[in-house]
């Protein structure tokens, strides 16, 4: 198992760097200009200083070749916008963003997980229909959408939740506070993903309870709780990890529309900022946060593959 996971880390190198590679080009070749170079009336003398400074002067392939220098270095640059180190500004956005969708990771784990397997231990039910019907919605409604509709429910009409932000300016901070602020968008984030995990959560525990080895272990007279979770649940949390594994940067690093409707000050809320202003080096600062993310996700899930299923291991 570990020269596997050596391999596909040396293969995530390679994944990464074409990834960081096609953000920078892109990035490039995308209309508009930095922020600071975007008053139609500004001169000319000052925008050739101002583009000198950042070195958007040089040619694209010369930029690149200096900006990847730097990475290789460890060095991720400076931001544009900032004017501080990317690196920094990352780790300083970091627990906030963590906290939104580690929230929203434990929402979607608790609810999503269990809808599902209630739903299949009564298929064709009555609430196996409704539960269904809830999670084809969940999957429809755009995040941004629902935001928006708990915003002006919870905080316009019902003024029992904030609408923005991270907690009350001018406040110490507080744990009821700091949740209150929290509910919204960590519904909002886990709305889509609960769902997906309850429908996938579902087909594998129906396709598990239909096997051989289950009406063999009922036979031998094993009890109902014990078949459930010692032969179903191990069986069917392959499917289930690979789900979740592909939930867990889109809830870290992708909650971008969330972060940016609700005004957490997170990573995301940061790459939309970084988008509008043409931030070059945060926009990369981003992208290889995700990206690295996403790699080590998947590495997680492969080894966890190993532990739940011993023939993945001994393969």
């Amino acid at each position: 198992m570990i020269p596997y996971l050596i391999r596909q880390s040396f293969a995530s190198l390679a994944v990464l760097l074409v990834v960081l590679s096609a953000t920078f080009f892109l990035v490039q070749a995308a209309p508009g200009s930095l922020s600071a170079l975007a008053d139609p009336n500004l001169d000319a003398e000052v925008r050739a200083a101002v583009e000198r400074s950042y070195g958007l002067d040089q040619p694209v392939l010369t930029q690149y070749a200096q900006w990847m220098g730097r990475l290789l270095q460890g060095d991720l640059s400076t931001s544009f916008n900032f004017q501080r180190p990317v690196l920094d500004l990352i780790l300083e956005r970091l627990p906030a963003t963590l906290l939104l969708g580690g929230a929203a990771l434990l929402i979607t784990l608790l609810t999503g997980f269990a809808a599902g397997v209630i739903a299949a231990r009564s298929p064709g039910s009555p609430l196996d229909t409704v539960l269904s019907f809830v999670s084809f919605v969940g999957l429809a409604i755009p995040s941004f959408w629902l935001g928006i509709m708990l915003i002006l429910l919870f905080s316009v009409h019902l003024g029992w939740l904030p609408s923005a932000g991270l907690q009350t300016v001018g406040q110490d901070f507080s744990v009821a506070d700091r949740l209150a602020y929290l509910v919204l968008p960590a519904l909002v984030l886990s709305s889509s993903s609960t769902a997906e995990l309850m429908r996938y959560t579902r087909s594998s525990w129906l396709e598990n309870m239909n096997q051989d080895y289950v009406r063999t272990a009922k036979a031998k007279g094993l009890s109902e709780w014990h078949v459930q979770l010692k032969h179903i649940l191990r069986n069917a949390l392959i499917p289930i990890l690979t789900v979740v594994g592909l939930m867990l940067p889109r809830l870290v690093g992708g909650a971008a529309i969330v972060e940016a409707l609700f005004a957490w000050p997170g990573i995301g809320f940061m790459a939309v900022n970084a988008a509008v202003g043409r931030d070059t080096p945060l926009i990369l600062g981003v992208t290889m946060f995700v990206a690295v993310a996403v790699i080590a996700s998947n590495l997680v899930v492969d080894a966890l593959y190993s532990l739940i299923d011993p023939r993945i291991r001994h393969s």
